[in-house]
């Protein structure tokens, strides 16, 4: 009975150390992405635009504005599910402003325990989970229409290069902008750091679940901002659900793909 116990209490402690430890370890990178950039082009920075705004893209681009057709974002994560926090490595691919593919996967010891594939492709989602498959939903289709534009800090020339996108001021750090979603609007709340007229955050009202009847606050903030692959957006960044308190994604992006041919890429599974 003495041993038996000594073994019981062995693995009360040994099982959760174990996983404490193997959630402390990062997983490697993706490999490279498959597909290659191209040049891009650009037009010069509109007139008109609210205050922060045009500072921001001065800030950024200067008078000459990348026109951005489509992205591959890669990098790692620390993404809590169920009240776990696991190290994640992902690979988003916008074909930008239309459609979009994320993959994920959630490690342990470095390993995948966890794989998701969602798609965002002609206004409609479907998320492969683990343990079933969501689509044909109208509100998840709303919170990834907003999913598709937020991402878009990472490479934010496109929203002023679509013209569906408009802005609206508010004062002199912060500005609505307005993203089309089926035959209407959506918005956010974009705020812009006084100092550097970087963008701080983007807040939207999003659906967090099916059976919601209503929105839930949704917070994306930009940590730090840096030069990468030609571009410079925020390298690291959050998203919070407000109702949380606290973030429930840290993303560090390790790598940015601009203007290659996605066409195929977006529609696949896997990394």
């Amino acid at each position: 009975m003495k041993n038996l116990l000594i073994i019981l209490g062995v693995l009360v402690v040994g099982i959760p150390l174990l996983g404490w430890i193997g959630l402390q370890i990062r997983p490697k990178a993706f490999d490279p992405v498959p597909v290659q950039g191209q040049v891009t082009q650009t037009m010069p920075l509109p007139e008109g635009l609210p205050a922060p705004v045009e500072r921001f893209y001065r800030t950024v681009y200067g008078e000459e504005i990348p026109v951005i057709e489509s992205a591959v974002v890669s990098g790692r994560a620390e993404l809590r599910f169920m009240g776990i926090t696991f190290p994640s490595r992902f690979r988003f691919t916008h074909v930008t402003g239309q459609d979009y593919r994320h993959y994920i996967e959630a490690t342990i010891f470095g390993f995948p325990l966890m794989k998701v594939n969602e798609h965002y492709l002609d206004g409609h989602s479907r998320l492969a989970l683990p343990f079933g498959v969501v689509e044909n939903e109208p509100k998840i289709d709303q919170a990834a229409n907003l999913g598709l534009w937020g991402e878009g800090f990472w490479f934010p020339a496109i929203y002023i290069t679509d013209s569906r996108v408009r802005w609206a001021a508010i004062d002199d750090t912060s500005a609505r902008m307005y993203v089309p979603f089926g035959e209407g609007e959506d918005e956010f709340v974009v705020t812009f750091d006084s100092e550097t007229d970087l963008i701080i955050s983007l807040d939207a009202m999003r659906y967090k679940e099916v059976t919601d009847e209503a929105k839930t606050p949704w917070h994306n903030e930009a940590l730090y901002w840096a030069e990468l692959d030609g571009g410079f957006l925020p390298t690291t960044g959050t998203v919070t659900w407000m109702d949380e308190g606290s973030p429930w994604a840290t993303f560090i992006v390790e790598e940015v793909v601009y203007n290659a041919n996605v066409s195929d890429y977006v529609r696949a599974t896997g990394p």
